[in-house]
């Protein structure tokens, strides 16, 4: 990353996401929950949500960066928060998705482009879904993606059933949601998912680099592209999040996902009964 002359503008400066606007036009959104891997809870999305809204009403945004604080780009769901719920789980989760919903559809109806830089582990509908929803990928080369959802009895949201569908094709979609792969940063350079692979010491760079190309770049030129290309998709991607969501709930209450989000803290391999 090079150096700045003007010291970034601090927009959020404390919480669970952070916020910067640079004096070439980007924002820096980060993900700052390093001792959970920046999985995701109710207090982390909501926070994520009010952020992209902020960038969303600030007309000096040309484009946007996505990075996760910690080892970790976005381990996905908080399974530890997940599981505490016990029979509340259902309702946490209709809350928890419902701000999910917001944050991917706000990702895709931003004007700015929107680069995400991915380290560590991108999984579940958190990692995947953030992923899924930008424009733009860079993931160093000893990343690592997992959907994940099936392995825990719940099924993909943030509109993944149609994001990864149209990057990857219908058959690998169905393979990587239902069997649960862990996919290395070229595979999913291969296959669609990311937009580059660079070596992990050259990760920051490059995403800056990239979101200082974008952000020169003919703003409303890039934002109706944005639009275009995204529209193809986009209806689907909103109409199929609250049946993602609703399907999510209901799955919560079952034995088989508290068995799954146990398994996956105790590292074991789940018992699934159907119930």
């Amino acid at each position: 990353m090079t150096t700045e002359t003007t010291p970034p503008e601090a927009l959020v400066a404390t919480g669970l996401a952070l916020l910067d606007l640079h004096a070439d036009g980007v924002a820096h959104i980060r993900l700052n929950r390093p001792e959970a891997s920046n999985g995701l809870n109710i207090e982390l999305l909501k926070t994520l949500h009010e952020v992209i809204m902020r960038v969303h009403g600030d007309k000096r945004v040309r484009a946007v960066l996505i990075t996760g604080e910690g080892r970790h780009f976005c381990a996905g769901g908080d399974t530890h928060t997940f599981l505490a719920q016990g029979e509340d789980l259902p309702h946490y989760i209709r809350v928890a998705t419902g701000y999910l919903q917001l944050v991917a559809a706000g990702l895709i109806r931003l004007n700015p482009p929107v680069v995400s830089a991915v380290q560590g582990f991108a999984a579940g509908g958190g990692g995947m879904g953030l992923v899924c929803s930008s424009d733009f990928v860079v993931a160093g080369e000893s990343t690592k993606f997992l959907a994940g959802a099936t392995r825990v009895a719940m099924v993909p949201d943030a509109g993944v059933s149609v994001t990864l569908t149209q990057l990857v094709g219908f058959r690998r979609a169905m393979e990587i949601l239902m069997l649960n792969p862990v996919i290395d940063a070229a595979e999913a350079k291969a296959m669609g998912l990311v937009t580059r692979v660079v070596p992990d010491a050259q990760l920051m760079d490059e995403a800056w680099s990239l979101a200082r190309q974008l952000a020169s770049g003919a703003p409303r030129a890039l934002a109706n592209t944005k639009r275009l290309l995204w529209n193809g998709i986009g209806a689907g991607v909103e109409a199929a999040m609250p049946e993602e969501n609703n399907t999510q709930a209901v799955l919560c209450g079952t034995q088989d996902a508290l068995e799954g989000l146990a398994a996956v803290i105790e590292k074991r391999a789940p018992r699934f009964t159907g119930r």
